[in-house]
């Protein structure tokens, strides 16, 4: 009976405490994803190879390799998948990288905290993944 006791007595006392542990793992969290961005008037720095993995409007998915050059925010893309080459260039805005290939609509890009660009080309209707080497 005083080891029930004991145990409900415990649990009782983390229970009132994980309120406080949730809101500091959940603010030292957000605080690492913060601190991943850029500080407002900075540049993300995009610049290297990435492979690339997305999905046709068709359905169809890919695969195959980027390479990003950047000076400031102009950014200039080379995609090669399997023996296609495309070309286009754009400027990254905040986390936003909007790219001109030739097309009638841009592929746009979101940078997220982790480095990886996730896109949509063809007006939505088409998907793509950029993965830092």
């Amino acid at each position: 009976m005083v080891a029930s006791s004991l145990w409900r007595e415990t649990l009782m006392k983390h229970q009132k405490s994980m309120p406080r542990r949730n809101a500091l793992l959940g603010g030292l969290a957000a605080v690492s994803v913060v601190a991943a961005l850029p500080a407002a008037g900075e540049t993300a720095s995009l610049a290297g190879i990435y492979r690339a993995e997305g999905r046709n409007p068709d359905g169809t998915t890919y695969a195959g390799q980027a390479v990003l050059g950047q000076q400031g925010n102009a950014v200039q893309i080379n995609w090669t998948v399997g023996t296609q080459t495309y070309a286009g260039s754009g400027l990254l805005d905040g986390r936003v990288l909007t790219i001109d290939w030739g097309q009638p609509a841009p592929v746009v890009y979101v940078v997220m905290p982790d480095g990886t660009l996730h896109g949509t080309w063809n007006n939505g209707t088409a998907l793509e993944r950029l993965l830092p080497q």
